[in-house]
């Protein structure tokens, strides 16, 4: 007898926006002074406003605050902020806010920072169950010790995994999924590298002494990370959407 596949579990639905300005700052670990400037400067989009006119803020505003801050420890300028934010859909999710930063933060890897388990709870905003910290695990958002209650935390992975615990993914494929992506990632890398190798960098290397031309490539690679970064997001979640549309029309 064939089994029949099973059926897709529905998304959750988007939470409310909850925090207010002070709890926005706090989960942020920003100032309230900051959030307003950002609002001013439309890096931040503006509350829902409630009762009295009090604002409330959501898990979108709380990842778009993430990005900035990763875009800004990646060295970029405001305005250089403003444009990557500008080419974001409007209706971006909190969901993809946190895989634009899971990405960005990859431009230079950084050391994992250690954390127990108390303080990784305290960034992940929620109590973590042990199989919560197996999920994370898994997903690379989290490494273990020799210690059970401390954990070596990549903080540019552990928005994106706590906002994925709630999707109901096996353990199993949450970890061949990683495997996948990592080997074509990798295999992405290296044909971008060589292509922007043969076809921009040579040219730099040709053009000039070799004080200026380091300059000028490190210029030119900074420039070149974030057009890479979102034509990825991009193509990705298109050809996601296909797949998924596809699938649909079969089953």
């Amino acid at each position: 007898m064939t089994a029949t596949p099973a059926t897709p579990p529905a998304s959750p639905p988007a939470s409310p926006p909850h925090l207010t300005v002070d709890e926005l700052a706090a989960r942020a670990g920003v100032t309230v002074r900051t959030l307003r400037f950002y609002s001013a400067k439309g890096l931040l989009p503006p509350p829902e406003l409630g009762p009295r006119r009090v604002g409330h803020y959501g898990p979108e505003h709380l990842g778009r605050l993430e990005l900035i801050e990763e875009l800004q420890r990646q060295g970029l300028t405001l305005a250089a902020i403003e444009r990557y934010l500008a080419q974001l859909p409007e209706d971006i999710s909190s969901l993809d806010l946190a895989i634009h930063r899971a990405l960005v933060a990859s431009w230079t890897p950084e050391a994992a920072e250690e954390a127990t388990r108390a303080q990784v709870e305290r960034r992940a905003g929620r109590a973590l169950t042990d199989a919560d910290l197996d999920r994370l695990t898994a997903m690379g958002a989290l490494h273990r010790t020799g210690q059970p209650e401390v954990f070596k935390v990549d903080p540019g992975l552990l928005p994106l995994g706590v906002r994925v615990l709630d999707v109901p993914i096996p353990l199993e494929t949450l970890v061949a999924a990683r495997a996948v992506v990592r080997l074509h990632s990798r295999a992405t890398a290296h044909d971008l590298q060589r292509l922007f190798r043969e076809t921009v960098w040579k040219p730099y290397r040709e053009s000039g002494p070799p004080a200026a031309e380091l300059e000028r490539m490190k210029t030119l690679t900074d420039q070149i990370q974030p057009m890479v970064v979102q034509a990825l997001v991009t193509a990705f979640q298109r050809s996601l959407a296909e797949e998924l549309a596809a699938q649909r029309t079969t089953d």
